[in-house]
């Protein structure tokens, strides 16, 4: 299986005809996955923490029309994934294995439209740390996985700046910040620059407004370590903006 890094935008990305047709198309291309292993912006836990199995989703979000409040994603038993996954961490790095936390909207949202009939296990793995050198040293070590057929995603959004956006539109136009830093993390993904990519706080043109908080970037490390060469350019499946915001997505060999 490929590793994957993809924008899951927020709940009413299930009822946009164009994004959910680009990854409901990535996915129809894909090979079936025996599983999913997917990192989400939305859960920062350290150490490395593993969602319960047919737990109820996390609702994560406010705002939204109720009827994302209702929605389900029953996915199979996925205790093996979380068992093995476990066994790939050093000793010295203990996983906490949840009892009752759910997919959060980052894991639930994009893998409802990509694997609709919800019958592949999903397991949900937090963020540890926002170190991109660790992240990609955790991708490493889960990199077997790929072999296996369980397909790893890294779920955030190449640009975040939810408190300088103007627009709460769909289409809106992207601000300044979002189209230069969603263009030079182009490049740098074009180039397989990981360095680069790395040094995104210092390097990294329309910071921090693209990012004033990191968990939304920092998945990608998960997926760049996971990728058989790190430095190694990966196919950009999908780009442009929603609410302004860059949608650019990634899949790796």
């Amino acid at each position: 299986m490929p590793a994957l890094y993809i924008g899951h935008g927020a709940p009413p990305l299930l009822d946009d005809p164009i994004w959910s047709g680009q990854l409901s198309a990535w996915a129809a291309d894909l090979p079936r996955p025996k599983a999913i292993l997917i990192v989400s912006a939305h859960w920062e836990s350290a150490p490395v923490s593993l969602s319960a199995s047919r737990a109820p989703l996390v609702y994560d979000f406010g705002g939204f029309a109720p009827k994302y409040y209702e929605m389900t994603y029953e996915t199979p038993d996925a205790t093996a994934l979380a068992q093995r996954v476990a066994a790939m961490m050093p000793d010295g790095e203990p996983v906490h294995q949840h009892v009752s936390r759910g997919l959060d909207h980052g894991a639930w949202v994009p893998l409802k439209i990509m694997y609709p009939e919800a019958d592949i296990p999903v397991l949900q793995m937090s963020l540890p740390t926002d170190d991109p050198h660790r992240l990609m040293k955790l991708g490493e070590r889960l990199r077997p996985l790929r072999e296996e057929g369980v397909l790893i995603v890294g779920s955030g959004f190449l640009t975040h700046g939810l408190p300088f956006l103007k627009e709460f539109r769909i289409e809106a136009e992207a601000p300044g910040w979002s189209v230069d830093f969603d263009l030079w993390a182009a490049e740098a993904l074009a180039r397989g620059d990981v360095d680069l990519l790395s040094d995104y706080k210092a390097k990294a043109p329309g910071m921090p407004y693209a990012h004033p908080t990191v968990e939304h970037y920092t998945p990608l490390f998960v997926t760049l370590g996971a990728a058989t060469a790190a430095d190694a350019p990966g196919i950009q499946v999908i780009d442009g903006y929603w609410m302004g915001l860059s949608k650019r997505s990634l899949q790796v060999a």
